[in-house]
Protein backbone atom coordinates (compact mmCIF):
# COMPACT_ATOMS: atom_id res chain seq x y z
CA UNK A 1 0.00 0.00 0.00
CA UNK A 2 1.63 3.23 -1.19
CA UNK A 3 0.25 6.55 0.08
CA UNK A 4 -1.41 8.81 -2.44
CA UNK A 5 1.09 11.16 -4.01
CA UNK A 6 4.07 9.47 -2.35
CA UNK A 7 7.37 8.86 -4.09
CA UNK A 8 10.23 6.51 -3.44
CA UNK A 9 13.85 7.20 -4.31
CA UNK A 10 15.12 4.18 -6.30
CA UNK A 11 17.76 1.96 -4.73
CA UNK A 12 21.33 2.39 -5.89
CA UNK A 13 23.02 -0.25 -8.02
CA UNK A 14 25.03 -3.02 -6.40
CA UNK A 15 28.25 -1.64 -7.92
CA UNK A 16 27.53 1.73 -6.30
CA UNK A 17 26.86 0.04 -2.98
CA UNK A 18 30.15 -1.91 -3.08
CA UNK A 19 32.11 1.14 -4.16
CA UNK A 20 31.78 3.13 -0.96
CA UNK A 21 31.51 2.91 2.81
CA UNK A 22 28.09 3.94 4.08
CA UNK A 23 28.03 4.62 7.78
CA UNK A 24 30.13 5.70 10.71
CA UNK A 25 28.23 3.25 12.92
CA UNK A 26 29.38 -0.16 14.05
CA UNK A 27 33.04 0.35 14.92
CA UNK A 28 34.56 -1.72 17.71
CA UNK A 29 35.18 -0.13 21.14
CA UNK A 30 38.43 1.83 21.21
CA UNK A 31 39.90 2.24 24.68
CA UNK A 32 42.68 4.66 25.46
CA UNK A 33 44.45 5.84 22.33
CA UNK A 34 41.63 4.61 20.06
CA UNK A 35 43.19 2.43 17.37
CA UNK A 36 41.81 3.51 14.00
CA UNK A 37 39.74 1.49 11.58
CA UNK A 38 41.13 0.50 8.19
CA UNK A 39 42.15 3.50 6.09
CA UNK A 40 39.85 3.72 3.07
CA UNK A 41 40.91 7.00 1.46
CA UNK A 42 44.20 8.66 0.55
CA UNK A 43 45.65 11.31 2.85
CA UNK A 44 47.31 13.10 -0.05
CA UNK A 45 44.68 15.84 -0.19
CA UNK A 46 44.66 16.55 3.59
CA UNK A 47 46.67 19.60 4.65
CA UNK A 48 47.84 19.34 8.25
CA UNK A 49 48.40 22.80 9.73
CA UNK A 50 50.83 22.87 12.70
CA UNK A 51 50.03 26.57 13.18
CA UNK A 52 46.25 26.16 13.35
CA UNK A 53 44.83 29.03 15.39
CA UNK A 54 43.80 28.19 18.95
CA UNK A 55 40.09 27.84 19.61
CA UNK A 56 37.09 25.54 19.43
CA UNK A 57 36.18 24.18 15.98
CA UNK A 58 32.62 22.91 15.43
CA UNK A 59 33.12 20.30 12.72
CA UNK A 60 30.29 18.70 10.75
CA UNK A 61 30.71 15.00 9.95
CA UNK A 62 28.90 12.64 7.53
CA UNK A 63 25.32 11.57 8.30
CA UNK A 64 25.80 8.23 6.54
CA UNK A 65 28.15 8.15 3.56
CA UNK A 66 31.75 8.65 4.72
CA UNK A 67 32.54 10.70 1.61
CA UNK A 68 30.16 13.44 2.76
CA UNK A 69 32.82 15.42 4.60
CA UNK A 70 34.59 18.58 3.46
CA UNK A 71 38.30 18.89 2.77
CA UNK A 72 38.46 21.72 5.30
CA UNK A 73 36.92 19.47 7.96
CA UNK A 74 39.62 16.86 7.31
CA UNK A 75 42.32 19.54 7.51
CA UNK A 76 41.03 20.72 10.89
CA UNK A 77 40.53 17.22 12.32
CA UNK A 78 44.12 16.32 11.42
CA UNK A 79 45.53 19.58 12.85
CA UNK A 80 43.81 20.18 16.22
CA UNK A 81 45.38 19.04 19.49
CA UNK A 82 42.46 16.72 20.26
CA UNK A 83 38.89 15.97 19.22
CA UNK A 84 35.82 15.84 21.48
CA UNK A 85 33.31 13.22 20.30
CA UNK A 86 29.97 11.85 21.51
CA UNK A 87 31.05 8.26 20.88
CA UNK A 88 34.77 7.57 20.44
CA UNK A 89 34.01 4.35 18.55
CA UNK A 90 32.07 6.21 15.88
CA UNK A 91 34.79 8.86 15.68
CA UNK A 92 37.46 6.17 15.30
CA UNK A 93 35.69 4.73 12.25
CA UNK A 94 35.56 8.10 10.53
CA UNK A 95 39.11 9.16 11.41
CA UNK A 96 40.52 5.76 10.54
CA UNK A 97 38.98 5.89 7.08
CA UNK A 98 41.04 9.01 6.36
CA UNK A 99 44.19 7.98 8.22
CA UNK A 100 43.81 10.72 10.86
CA UNK A 101 45.50 9.92 14.19
CA UNK A 102 44.45 12.93 16.30
CA UNK A 103 43.61 11.91 19.91
CA UNK A 104 39.89 11.64 20.69
CA UNK A 105 38.20 12.35 24.02
CA UNK A 106 34.70 11.35 25.03
CA UNK A 107 32.29 14.25 25.55
CA UNK A 108 28.56 13.64 26.00
CA UNK A 109 25.59 14.43 28.25
CA UNK A 110 26.64 12.06 31.02
CA UNK A 111 30.20 13.33 31.49
CA UNK A 112 29.82 16.89 30.22
CA UNK A 113 29.62 18.61 33.61
CA UNK A 114 32.90 16.95 34.64
CA UNK A 115 34.78 17.23 31.33
CA UNK A 116 33.77 20.72 30.18
CA UNK A 117 35.92 22.66 32.70
CA UNK A 118 38.99 20.67 31.62
CA UNK A 119 38.35 21.36 27.93
CA UNK A 120 37.73 25.07 28.53
CA UNK A 121 40.92 25.29 30.62
CA UNK A 122 42.97 23.81 27.77
CA UNK A 123 41.31 26.12 25.27
CA UNK A 124 42.11 29.08 27.51
CA UNK A 125 45.74 27.91 27.60
CA UNK A 126 45.97 28.01 23.80
CA UNK A 127 44.82 24.59 22.60
CA UNK A 128 42.98 23.98 19.34
CA UNK A 129 40.06 21.57 19.86
CA UNK A 130 37.50 20.09 17.46
CA UNK A 131 33.97 19.15 18.53
CA UNK A 132 32.13 16.53 16.47
CA UNK A 133 28.87 14.66 16.92
CA UNK A 134 28.14 11.07 15.91
CA UNK A 135 26.70 12.33 12.63
CA UNK A 136 25.94 15.66 11.04
CA UNK A 137 26.32 19.15 12.43
CA UNK A 138 27.19 19.39 16.15
CA UNK A 139 24.70 21.15 18.45
CA UNK A 140 21.69 19.95 16.42
CA UNK A 141 20.03 17.57 18.91
CA UNK A 142 23.27 16.90 20.78
CA UNK A 143 25.03 18.20 23.96
CA UNK A 144 27.57 20.47 22.30
CA UNK A 145 25.89 23.81 22.93
CA UNK A 146 26.94 23.93 26.60
CA UNK A 147 30.61 23.66 25.63
CA UNK A 148 30.21 26.36 22.98
CA UNK A 149 28.40 28.61 25.46
CA UNK A 150 31.13 28.30 28.09
CA UNK A 151 33.91 28.80 25.56
CA UNK A 152 32.22 31.90 24.16
CA UNK A 153 31.70 33.33 27.64
CA UNK A 154 35.43 32.97 28.25
CA UNK A 155 36.24 34.88 25.07
CA UNK A 156 37.55 31.78 23.29
CA UNK A 157 37.38 31.80 19.49
CA UNK A 158 34.65 29.46 18.18
CA UNK A 159 34.70 28.54 14.48
CA UNK A 160 32.14 26.61 12.42
CA UNK A 161 33.34 24.05 9.87
CA UNK A 162 30.01 23.47 8.08
CA UNK A 163 28.87 20.33 6.32
CA UNK A 164 26.19 17.64 6.38
CA UNK A 165 22.94 18.13 8.29
CA UNK A 166 20.03 15.65 8.37
CA UNK A 167 17.67 18.56 9.04
CA UNK A 168 18.54 20.40 5.82
CA UNK A 169 18.93 17.21 3.78
CA UNK A 170 15.45 16.06 4.83
CA UNK A 171 13.97 19.44 3.98
CA UNK A 172 15.73 19.50 0.61
CA UNK A 173 14.21 16.20 -0.58
CA UNK A 174 10.76 16.75 0.95
CA UNK A 175 9.37 18.89 -1.85
CA UNK A 176 7.79 21.19 0.76
CA UNK A 177 8.23 24.97 1.19
CA UNK A 178 11.77 25.73 2.33
CA UNK A 179 11.76 29.53 2.55
CA UNK A 180 10.74 29.34 6.22
CA UNK A 181 11.13 26.28 8.44
CA UNK A 182 11.28 25.33 12.11
CA UNK A 183 13.29 22.39 13.49
CA UNK A 184 11.82 21.03 16.72
CA UNK A 185 13.77 17.82 17.38
CA UNK A 186 12.15 14.67 18.77
CA UNK A 187 8.49 14.76 19.88
CA UNK A 188 7.73 13.46 23.42
CA UNK A 189 7.33 9.71 23.80
CA UNK A 190 3.88 9.72 25.45
CA UNK A 191 0.82 10.55 23.35
CA UNK A 192 -0.69 13.16 25.69
CA UNK A 193 2.57 15.09 25.94
CA UNK A 194 3.14 14.65 22.22
CA UNK A 195 -0.25 16.15 21.38
CA UNK A 196 0.41 19.15 23.60
CA UNK A 197 3.79 19.51 21.90
CA UNK A 198 2.16 19.53 18.46
CA UNK A 199 -0.54 21.91 19.69
CA UNK A 200 2.12 24.49 20.55
CA UNK A 201 3.38 24.23 16.95
CA UNK A 202 0.04 24.22 15.14
CA UNK A 203 -0.16 27.94 14.40
CA UNK A 204 3.48 28.40 13.30
CA UNK A 205 3.38 29.57 9.65
CA UNK A 206 6.37 27.53 8.52
CA UNK A 207 7.40 24.04 7.47
CA UNK A 208 8.07 21.87 10.54
CA UNK A 209 10.95 19.38 10.78
CA UNK A 210 11.09 16.55 13.32
CA UNK A 211 13.34 13.62 14.19
CA UNK A 212 11.58 10.40 15.18
CA UNK A 213 12.40 6.77 15.90
CA UNK A 214 10.95 3.92 13.83
CA UNK A 215 8.90 2.42 16.68
CA UNK A 216 6.92 5.63 17.26
CA UNK A 217 6.60 6.82 13.66
CA UNK A 218 2.98 5.78 13.10
CA UNK A 219 1.80 7.13 16.46
CA UNK A 220 3.49 10.46 15.81
CA UNK A 221 2.06 10.76 12.30
CA UNK A 222 -1.44 9.98 13.60
CA UNK A 223 -1.14 12.53 16.41
CA UNK A 224 0.19 15.13 13.96
CA UNK A 225 -2.83 14.56 11.71
CA UNK A 226 -5.20 14.93 14.67
CA UNK A 227 -3.61 18.11 16.02
CA UNK A 228 -2.09 19.82 12.97
CA UNK A 229 -4.66 18.71 10.43
CA UNK A 230 -4.06 16.40 7.49
CA UNK A 231 -1.18 18.38 6.00
CA UNK A 232 1.19 17.37 3.23
CA UNK A 233 4.33 15.75 4.64
CA UNK A 234 7.39 13.67 3.84
CA UNK A 235 9.27 10.95 5.71
CA UNK A 236 12.96 10.66 4.79
CA UNK A 237 15.03 7.78 6.13
CA UNK A 238 18.59 6.53 5.82
CA UNK A 239 19.65 9.79 4.17
CA UNK A 240 22.85 9.35 2.09
CA UNK A 241 22.96 5.60 2.82
CA UNK A 242 22.33 2.60 0.56
CA UNK A 243 18.61 2.30 1.32
CA UNK A 244 17.79 6.01 1.31
CA UNK A 245 14.07 6.57 0.81
CA UNK A 246 11.69 9.52 0.81
CA UNK A 247 7.92 9.06 0.92
CA UNK A 248 5.56 11.94 0.37
CA UNK A 249 1.83 12.27 0.97
CA UNK A 250 -0.62 13.54 3.55
CA UNK A 251 -0.03 12.75 7.21
CA UNK A 252 -2.95 10.30 7.15
CA UNK A 253 -1.64 8.58 4.01
CA UNK A 254 1.83 8.20 5.50
CA UNK A 255 0.45 6.90 8.81
CA UNK A 256 -1.64 4.32 6.95
CA UNK A 257 1.33 3.24 4.81
CA UNK A 258 3.71 2.66 7.72
CA UNK A 259 0.95 1.04 9.78
CA UNK A 260 0.52 -1.44 6.93
CA UNK A 261 4.18 -2.27 6.26
CA UNK A 262 5.47 -1.95 9.83
CA UNK A 263 8.19 0.26 11.31
CA UNK A 264 10.90 1.24 8.81
CA UNK A 265 14.57 0.83 9.63
CA UNK A 266 17.04 3.62 10.14
CA UNK A 267 17.07 7.24 11.21
CA UNK A 268 13.99 9.26 10.27
CA UNK A 269 13.29 12.89 9.43
CA UNK A 270 9.64 13.99 9.22
CA UNK A 271 8.91 17.19 7.31
CA UNK A 272 5.41 18.72 7.60
CA UNK A 273 4.00 21.50 5.43
CA UNK A 274 2.86 24.82 6.91
CA UNK A 275 -0.85 25.41 7.60
CA UNK A 276 -2.89 25.90 4.44
CA UNK A 277 -3.99 29.45 3.80
CA UNK A 278 -7.57 28.24 3.47
CA UNK A 279 -7.41 26.93 7.04
CA UNK A 280 -8.09 30.52 8.06
CA UNK A 281 -11.61 30.31 6.56
CA UNK A 282 -14.23 29.51 9.19
CA UNK A 283 -15.20 25.81 9.00
CA UNK A 284 -18.79 24.67 8.66
CA UNK A 285 -20.79 23.16 11.52
CA UNK A 286 -20.46 19.74 9.88
CA UNK A 287 -16.65 20.09 9.75
CA UNK A 288 -16.54 21.05 13.41
CA UNK A 289 -18.77 18.14 14.41
CA UNK A 290 -16.68 15.71 12.36
CA UNK A 291 -13.48 16.93 14.04
CA UNK A 292 -15.03 16.53 17.50
CA UNK A 293 -16.47 13.06 16.87
CA UNK A 294 -13.22 11.80 15.32
CA UNK A 295 -11.35 12.89 18.45
CA UNK A 296 -13.68 10.91 20.72
CA UNK A 297 -14.48 11.75 24.32
CA UNK A 298 -11.86 9.61 26.05
CA UNK A 299 -9.60 12.53 27.00
CA UNK A 300 -10.03 15.76 28.92
CA UNK A 301 -12.58 17.87 27.07
CA UNK A 302 -10.51 21.02 27.53
CA UNK A 303 -7.56 19.36 25.81
CA UNK A 304 -9.75 18.24 22.89
CA UNK A 305 -11.25 21.73 22.61
CA UNK A 306 -7.82 23.38 22.54
CA UNK A 307 -6.55 21.06 19.81
CA UNK A 308 -9.58 21.51 17.56
CA UNK A 309 -9.81 25.25 18.16
CA UNK A 310 -6.18 25.70 17.12
CA UNK A 311 -6.54 23.45 14.09
CA UNK A 312 -9.76 25.04 12.80
CA UNK A 313 -9.09 28.60 13.90
CA UNK A 314 -12.17 28.81 16.14
CA UNK A 315 -12.65 30.25 19.64
CA UNK A 316 -11.95 27.61 22.27
CA UNK A 317 -15.25 28.34 24.07
CA UNK A 318 -17.22 27.75 20.87
CA UNK A 319 -15.58 24.37 20.39
CA UNK A 320 -15.90 23.41 24.07
CA UNK A 321 -19.63 24.19 24.13
CA UNK A 322 -20.16 22.13 20.99
CA UNK A 323 -18.24 19.21 22.53
CA UNK A 324 -20.52 19.28 25.58
CA UNK A 325 -23.61 19.26 23.37
CA UNK A 326 -22.40 16.42 21.14
CA UNK A 327 -21.31 14.33 24.11
CA UNK A 328 -24.74 14.77 25.68
CA UNK A 329 -26.45 13.77 22.43
CA UNK A 330 -24.17 10.76 21.99
CA UNK A 331 -24.78 9.62 25.57
CA UNK A 332 -28.56 9.92 25.13
CA UNK A 333 -28.50 7.92 21.89
CA UNK A 334 -26.53 5.10 23.53
CA UNK A 335 -29.01 4.63 26.39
Amino acid sequence: MIPRGSQQIPARTRSEIRARPESTQGAEPVPGAEPRSEQLFSRSFIRQDPDLEAGLYIVSTPIGNLRDITLRALDVLSSVRFICAEDTRVAARLLGAYGISTPVRSYHDHNGAQIRPQIVAELRAGASVALISDAGTPLVSDPGFKLVREAARDGIRVTSIPGASAVLAGLAVSGLPSDRFTFVGFPPARSAARRRFFLDLAAIPSTLIFFEGPSRLVESLEDMAQVLGNREAAVAREISKVFEETRRGTLCDLAAHYSHIGPPRGELVIVVAPPHSDQAAEPSQDELDAAILSSGFDRKLGEIASEIATRLGLPRRTVYDRILLLRKQTTSENR
